[in-house]
């Protein structure tokens, strides 16, 4: 018996991957581009739009990990089991 493989299953992706790649088309949605319409622009151009994306991308996903730590650290804080 032979079996194809599950596509979606070979293809699981770090959750922060997808976050990353979310922002990046969100920056590039601002910028009224898309991933797809790059293809058409001059490289010069589609460089740095991904460069600057990159940066966007980065520095969204520290803020959420900030975040992340600011309000655990609130959770522990409040928690009525610590001495």
């Amino acid at each position: 018996m032979t079996t194809k493989p599950n596509e979606e299953a070979e293809h699981i992706e770090d959750p922060n991957a997808l976050l990353e790649k979310a922002l990046i088309e969100e920056y590039l949605h601002k910028k009224g581009y898309s991933r797809k319409g790059l293809k058409k622009l001059p490289a010069e151009l589609v460089e740095t739009l991904m460069k600057e994306a990159t940066r966007y991308a980065s520095l969204k996903m520290e803020e959420v990990k900030a975040r992340a730590r600011f309000v655990e650290e609130l959770h522990d804080d409040s928690s009525p089991f610590k001495k």
